[in-house]
């Protein structure tokens, strides 16, 4: 997710390119990949403490809430730490805080307190946060502006390489262990089943250590890395949430229906597409559906994020021949029915079907983004921030979801990602006659 836009203005530019800047937009990629890497885990950890801490679906989903609130709550901290000490500066800091988060799991999984393990994930959230802020528009301004588009679906395809290897990795170092079922559990002393929970929640420890590692390691080579100096600092539009209202107080964004609706379709396909992910595991491994083990279902998760990639290359083919509106109101409608079709089927079927969605989740978000914002003008960075603010959808929603799957069982649950694709779709085709000027950097937040 991009939290700004360029504002394409001829003289904003490096004044030269060099080595460096070769070795920066390394950098940048590489922490585009990590944030992807880092969120698409969330599907291999929330099943994982579920099963340590015997929480039902609805707690578990706390862990979306813990870490997609972050996006509502230090998106505006963390546009004004930037203005404050610069884009590289800034993405720095938020590498040690990702860093800090990742490396409370260790004492997380020590003491065996899951809301520690929330605590832990709020914090590695806010880094991502401040990363996202960041990043886009540094990687916008690395070099010509000219080839700023290139360079900016080079890193968002970076992006979406690790939350497809994300879930892959996570379901080899974390749940390939051995488990008990809750009635085996149960049979066990009070002590040996703590001493289980603790062995099992030590299974965290080496893979976040690594990406604790990793991350610090990365904001030392770009605290040390020298930059080359900008024509001006006029190179961005600022879409943070609320950075619009001092500038221009008598404008109303809620009088443009097709911005608020567009955000409404922010806050549901979040919603759906995280919804999908965290469930996916423990829903291939129901015995109606495919009986498999965690660490065998976390290679499908991979295979759902993995089909987002791929149709990302095919949607920019796409929509460069079909209106926007229409395309995503053909992959939304496909979407639903989709769900639908795993919701009312067994087996492969019903495997195969919610794996599938992945595919269509591609395009729409950038392109519910686009949709909402064309045509606002000077209200266009208002806009944007409402369109921010509305990726908490992926807070709650799976956490409703998990309500429901505590009643009704996960199979039926996933009427919510249904409501949620029929919605996007009638967007899609209610907007078919609308034309984006521009395509939006915007970038989906997972």
């Amino acid at each position: 997710m991009a939290i700004t836009s360029t504002n394409l203005n001829t003289s904003s530019y490096f004044t030269e390119r060099t080595s460096t800047d070769y070795r920066a937009m390394s950098i940048a990629t590489a922490l585009f990949f990590m944030w992807g890497f880092l969120t698409s885990m969330n599907d291999v950890i929330i099943p994982h403490l579920q099963s340590i801490f015997e929480l039902n679906n609805f707690k578990s989903q706390l862990v979306n809430s813990a870490f997609f609130g972050a996006y509502f709550l230090f998106a505006l901290p963390a546009g004004k730490l930037i203005e404050k000490i610069g884009y590289k500066r800034a993405m720095v800091v938020g590498l040690i805080i990702a860093a800090a988060g990742a490396l409370l799991f260790l004492p997380a999984s020590s003491i065996t307190i899951f809301w520690l393990f929330l605590g832990a994930l709020v914090v590695l959230a806010a880094g991502i946060t401040t990363l996202q802020v960041a990043a886009n528009p540094y990687v916008v301004n690395l070099g010509p502006e000219a080839t700023a588009s290139s360079r900016l679906n080079l890193s968002q395809a970076f992006n979406s390489l690790g939350t497809t290897l994300g879930p892959k990795f996570g379901g080899i170092l974390i749940l390939s262990g051995a488990t008990l079922t809750a009635a085996k559990l149960h049979l066990l002393s009070a002590g040996d089943q703590a001493l289980y929970r603790t062995q099992q929640a030590s299974s965290v420890r080496l893979p976040y250590l690594g990406l604790g590692v990793t991350l610090l390691v990365l904001a030392l080579a770009l605290a040390i890395l020298r930059m080359p100096k900008m024509v001006t600092n006029e190179h961005t539009q600022d879409f943070r949430p609320g950075a619009f209202d001092a500038a221009h107080p008598d404008a109303s964004i809620w009088t443009h229906k097709w911005l608020l609706l567009g955000a409404i379709g922010i806050f549901v396909y979040v919603g759906a597409e995280v919804s999908i992910g965290s469930f996916l595991i423990r829903y291939l491994g129901q015995p109606e559906i495919a009986s498999m083990s965690e660490v065998t279902a976390s290679g499908f998760v991979t295979y759902y994020w993995g089909g987002a990639m791929v149709g990302r290359f095919i949607g920019s083919w796409v929509l460069q021949r079909m209106r926007p509106g229409l395309a995503l109101g053909i992959a939304a409608g496909i979407a639903a029915l989709l769900v639908l079709t795993t919701m009312l089927t067994t087996g492969h079927v019903a495997m195969w079907s919610v794996v599938a969605v992945g595919l269509f989740n591609s395009i729409m978000f950038p392109t519910i983004f686009s949709l909402g914002l064309t045509n606002l003008g000077p209200l266009t960075s208002q806009g944007s921030s409402l369109m921010v603010q509305a990726i908490v959808g992926g807070a709650l929603l799976p956490v409703l979801q998990g309500k429901i799957a505590d009643q009704i069982g996960i199979h039926h649950a996933f009427i919510i990602p249904v409501l949620c694709y029929v919605y996007i779709a009638f967007f899609g085709f209610a907007s078919r006659n609308r034309l984006i000027e521009q395509p939006s950097p915007m970038q989906d937040p997972v």
